[in-house]
């Protein structure tokens, strides 16, 4: 296909922003009296957004526990502010996303980042990574709904005036094919991201690839 708008995952598809994720987790356990979690186990919990990472890491497991809701507040506090300090500084694009991109910008007329990212880190880590310029970004906080709501995919549709057909989104997980099929987007999802281990080929994506170069297969 020969899409006229290409929107793109960031965490987990374009960049491995676990190195700071982790530090920022162990950094608030440290601060609660918890025993760090290390980067292995911190690149299992991700994929779920920020509140299900710190459920996972005080409760060290991929299903958490009940946690009081003022020692949650605390800890998503103390999340933030250590991610805030760290956000950018060990993450780095996946192999062959920086070429591929740069490729994509000369011949896709619109390209978007849609994330559940918050704008405040997710602009700064997108300033430091250094990517071709993209038209639009749309972080966790830009709407009321995020994926694997189909409202910020909608959003971008409207931005560009571009039918569903002409659209195509990338991304590593679950939420992100969720997202793309409820906006009846055709989707192309990465295996090497961030689903915890979840048979990403059973959600039904439209392309299922392994190094992110291939998407020039599916869209040149």
């Amino acid at each position: 296909m020969k899409p006229h708008l290409l929107m793109f995952d960031l965490d987990g598809t374009l960049v491995d922003s676990v190195p700071d994720l982790s530090l920022a987790v162990d950094a608030m356990l440290a601060d609660m009296g918890e025993v760090q979690a290390g980067i292995d186990q911190v690149r299992l919990w991700v994929g779920n957004g920020a509140a299900m990472l710190v459920r996972r890491a005080l409760s060290q497991s991929m299903v958490p526990g009940v946690i009081d809701d003022a020692r949650f507040d605390s800890a998503m506090q103390r999340f933030f502010y250590h991610y805030q300090r760290v956000n950018g500084t060990n993450s780095g694009l996946f192999p062959g996303v920086l070429d591929t991109v740069t490729h994509l910008r000369e011949i896709v007329p619109c390209m978007a980042v849609v994330t559940n990212k918050p704008e405040q880190f997710t602009l700064p880590l997108l300033e430091q990574l250094k990517l071709p310029r993209f038209d639009l970004i749309v972080s966790g906080d830009t709407l009321s709904a995020k994926k694997p709501d189909p409202a910020q995919l909608v959003y971008c549709l409207k931005t560009f005036a571009c039918q569903t057909h002409d659209a195509l989104m990338v991304g590593d997980s679950i939420n992100d094919i969720r997202a793309a099929k409820a906006a009846e987007i055709p989707c192309v999802c990465v295996t090497y991201g961030y689903h915890q281990g979840e048979d990403l080929s059973a959600q039904g994506p439209d392309y299922l690839i392994e190094h992110f170069a291939s998407l020039l297969d599916i869209v040149v």
